[in-house]
């Protein structure tokens, strides 16, 4: 039986404020905007897609797992992610052709450099 990629799963203090903002980082579209799960997809009809919940109660750790994404233009994209709210970071990756950078509730993400073809 082959298996097939649904969704990641991200925890969130408030579902809805960062699902909306992935949604507009990535230019994907809400499927689900319920404040229990609220989903994002690349096309409505199209897999996988982000599922953000409440984080759990009492729930302190970050998760393991963050997402990096490649762009056209790398410098343009930190640009554009910083102007909706994104934080450079600094957890001693040194001098690395990939940014850095936080979501609005301090979740890690990676802008990779151009691929090399």
């Amino acid at each position: 039986m082959p298996l097939e990629w649904e969704q990641v799963n991200v925890d969130a203090a408030d579902a809805v404020a960062l699902g909306s903002w992935w949604a507009r980082a990535l230019d994907w579209v809400v499927v689900n905007d319920s404040a229990e799960e609220f989903e994002i997809r690349p096309e409505r009809d199209r897999l996988p897609g982000l599922l953000f919940a409440p984080v759990p109660e009492g729930k302190t750790v970050k998760n393991r797992l963050h997402l990096d994404f490649r762009p056209d233009d790398q410098d343009a994209e930190v640009d554009r992610l910083l102007a909706l709210g994104a934080r450079r970071a600094d957890i001693g990756q040194g001098d690395q052709p990939w940014v850095v950078l936080l979501d609005p509730e301090g979740n890690e993400f990676c802008v990779l450099g151009p691929r090399h073809r």
